[in-house]
């Protein structure tokens, strides 16, 4: 395990039970997350997003602020649907977001989930073209994402231009290098994972999956990221690829911890429908002491196969907590796992 990050969702409710109660407090306490676990030595800072829910949802003015208060630790998503997406807009936005940085912003995307609302694209003016379903123009949208990030010029100048513009055909602006080798597809099946390695996306694999096979979630996973990997070498790319997965994982330190998650209740996967013919398994959560997690965590064939382990945080305990949860994995489980060695 090479690097461990956490990927927040972003919740945010004016219950008085939570600590989160405003789109402000999701976006501010999650800078002050990024810094504190940068602080911790945490490798990377994640976020979900989301469209018509009390979560995250625009990405870039947060993933800029972060790389503008921290140095080192890498930002990024899991995932921004791109069904939803204007990839020439989001090149722009991705590559001020990655310069603000310096190169650090891992950009993950995906067709997306079931949502808030019905065809929620639509009203972001998005439309599928004819013989298209959603999830094809979700991916025609990454085709011209990829395509763009590449820098080089397509469009025709104007003669009489209101600036001097470079010579030849001109591209959007601002171009972040390196960026198009940072991009990550969220692969919801084994089909899509194969279609990231042919494009040269590195992999996110998250808590869910097409059920394809009824095997446990972290071997089918397990699988997935092998189908990738074949298909990535089959592709012939030079370079080396990353893959992610994420997991709920809670080292058990003290009463508090104890009372939010040693229940057990969610020690086991979960088999359920995202929609009318989409049979998804839900990954189990851990949660032990330190020593006993461990041992669980070896077993987890999908954490053995990723070079990336991102955590999902409950964001809505707010940051401290969130921040003893990360330092007690860093500190007391991930050594175990390896983590650094490579």
């Amino acid at each position: 395990m090479k690097k461990i990050g956490f990927l927040s969702f972003g919740h945010w409710t004016p219950s008085p039970q939570s600590a989160t109660r405003s789109a402000a407090d999701a976006l501010l306490q999650s800078i002050d997350l990024a810094v504190a676990a940068e602080e911790l030595g945490a490798d990377g800072a994640y976020f979900r997003v989301h469209h018509f829910a009390r979560q995250l949802s625009s990405p870039f003015p947060l993933l800029a602020a972060i790389g503008a208060k921290t140095h080192s630790i890498e930002i990024g998503t899991g995932v921004i649907d791109m069904r939803y997406e204007n990839p020439l807009y989001m090149a722009e936005d991705a590559g001020a977001a990655d310069l603000i940085a310096g190169g650090r912003l891992q950009l993950g995307i995906s067709r997306g989930s079931p949502e808030q609302v019905i065809d929620g694209w639509r009203y972001f003016g998005y439309a599928p073209s004819e013989g298209e379903n959603e999830s094809d123009m979700a991916r025609r949208h990454t085709e011209v994402l990829l395509d763009v990030l590449r820098g080089e010029g397509f469009a025709k100048p104007n003669p009489q231009p209101m600036f001097p513009n470079p010579p030849g055909l001109l591209r959007p602006e601002p171009y972040s290098e390196g960026l198009r080798e940072r991009i990550w597809w969220g692969a919801g099946s084994n089909a899509t994972a194969v279609w990231a390695a042919k494009l040269g996306m590195n992999l996110q694999s998250s808590t869910l999956k097409d059920d394809e096979t009824g095997e446990p979630f972290h071997i089918q996973q397990a699988k997935q990221i092998r189908a990738y990997r074949d298909a990535w070498a089959e592709a012939g790319h030079t370079r080396t690829p990353r893959v992610s997965v994420s997991r709920s994982i809670f080292a058990l330190m003290d009463d508090l911890d104890r009372m939010y998650f040693g229940a057990g209740r969610n020690d086991s996967d979960k088999v359920g429908f995202l929609d009318e013919k989409t049979r998804a398994i839900f990954g189990r959560s851990y949660a032990a002491e330190p020593d006993k997690l461990v041992k669980q965590l070896k077993q987890d064939e999908a954490i053995a196969e990723a070079d990336t382990l991102l955590l999902t945080v409950p964001n809505q305990l707010g940051v401290e907590y969130n921040v003893h949860v990360i330092e007690s994995i860093l500190k007391h489980v991930a050594p175990a796992m390896g983590w650094r060695d490579a």
